[in-house]
């Protein structure tokens, strides 16, 4: 079993150059293989909303049930460094409601720290977090939490005004405290240049190869979601395809008395059958 991976051990793996690897993860047996697969950091994301509940963005998510998940994933994965997202209005009320909804991820669910959205326009409320004693990983780029005022799924920063405007919110969010940064859709040049300036691990989900590590939503590297697909996802496996022949060779079992056979049954002791038949006449 691997030691706990904690934020020193992530800067340690950018000092080495080592990569870091992230996936999200949702529940306790999804959790349990990726904490043998060795994935560094484990994110219970708001992505859940979309990807697990059906709805067409993240922004139904609500704190009682990310916390649920986050436990069942901690649980599953004692070694990983454990990110808990901060859904939709758990911290753009008051800082104080900030505070409050991190504390239950780092106190109920045993996150390693939690990740918000925005730049310049949350700083006061990471170093709020900051000062509570509550690590933060940031989030810039495509911040889905956004998608009303970014006109949907859209990549960021492909202008010299868009880029400049994250290359500054990163700048401002490290000195704000957070511990991690993660960018989202943005071209590789720019996460690359904000990669060389930064003193935190940067990880990227479709920002290319220059960053520290990498994101991907573990239901789109498997195959498990097929609403759309990011141009930035590689699938690894066609779970989908495995899993609904799967289902479909079950129902034909069922239908053609090939399920249950007799090594799925339970045995009566000898002769209690007879005891059986005789008690009820």
């Amino acid at each position: 079993m691997r030691q706990k991976v904690t934020i020193h051990t992530l800067q340690a793996k950018v000092k080495a150059g080592e990569k870091i690897s992230m996936l999200t993860c949702y529940d306790y047996p999804m959790a349990l293989l990726e904490e043998k697969a060795g994935i560094d950091i484990v994110l219970c994301g708001d992505s859940m909303a979309m990807t697990v509940l059906g709805h067409e963005s993240t922004l139904k998510m609500t704190m009682d049930p990310m916390i649920i998940h986050a436990e069942a994933v901690r649980k599953g994965a004692p070694t990983a460094f454990l990110v808990g997202d901060m859904p939709y209005m758990s911290y753009q009320v008051s800082k104080k409601e900030a505070i409050r909804n991190a504390g239950r991820y780092m106190a109920e669910a045993g996150c390693d720290a939690i990740k918000l959205e925005g730049g310049a326009n949350i700083v006061s409320t990471v170093e709020a977090l900051v000062n509570a004693t509550i690590p933060v990983m940031g989030h810039l780029g495509l911040t889905p939490q956004s998608i009303a005022q970014l006109g949907g799924f859209k990549s960021q920063g492909r202008d010299c005004d868009g880029a400049l405007k994250i290359i500054e919110d990163a700048r401002i969010l490290e000195e704000a405290g957070i511990s991690l940064l993660l960018l989202e859709a943005v071209p590789p040049e720019v996460a690359g240049i904000i990669t060389e300036r930064a003193k935190i691990p940067v990880i990227g989900i479709g920002a290319g190869p220059q960053v520290h590590g990498q994101l991907l939503i573990v239901h789109d590297a498997l195959g498990f979601f097929d609403a759309f697909t990011p141009k930035f996802v590689k699938k690894y496996l066609d779970l989908n395809s495995l899993i609904l022949e799967a289902l479909i060779n079950y129902k034909e079992d069922v239908l053609q008395d090939q399920f249950p056979l007799d090594e799925h049954c339970y045995k009566l002791k000898q002769g209690e059958i007879d005891k059986i038949r005789q008690q009820l006449g």
